[in-house]
């Protein structure tokens, strides 16, 4: 197996409030002319949003998933002061903070916020993890 993600697919609650929630955060969507799934394209990478029942169905899982489940999404930004501003824009398209930004032991800067659906997505400035022009991060050896 290479080492590559290519898609991140969450289950959403209503498709429609999902995306608009993604819309309202100034992503632009991909793939309109598609039903029942909403794709952003993040970089080298997609996201997409499936209906919950319909992606449980499909992995062949119970939908009853509840509480934390193992993972978080990052959302790496270029400067300490947009940690601040991407949880704020994400608070008024109606996420929950569920962590406020504060200065974190390995030397960088961060917050979380819980969306729509209550997936947990870190906003997070990494000054040992650049970015790049195109917002790829960059990783050290």
């Amino acid at each position: 197996m290479e080492q590559r993600i290519t898609l991140v697919t969450l289950g959403v609650r209503d498709l429609q409030k999902s995306a608009a929630f993604f819309e309202r955060l100034g992503w632009r969507r991909s793939v309109k002319d598609v039903e029942g799934v909403a794709f952003y394209q993040c970089g080298s990478i997609a996201l997409g949003l499936y209906p919950w029942e319909a992606l449980a169905e499909d992995a062949g899982v119970a939908p009853d998933g509840q509480g934390f489940v193992g993972i978080t999404l990052a959302h790496n930004v270029r400067t300490k002061d947009q940690v601040d501003s991407v949880l704020a824009d994400a608070e008024a398209a109606g996420a929950s903070i569920v962590k406020p930004a504060q200065d974190v032991f390995w030397g960088g800067y961060h917050g979380y916020f819980r969306d729509l659906d209550g997936h947990l997505w870190e906003v997070a400035w990494n000054p040992g993890f650049p970015l790049d022009a195109d917002g790829a991060v960059t990783l050290p050896d």
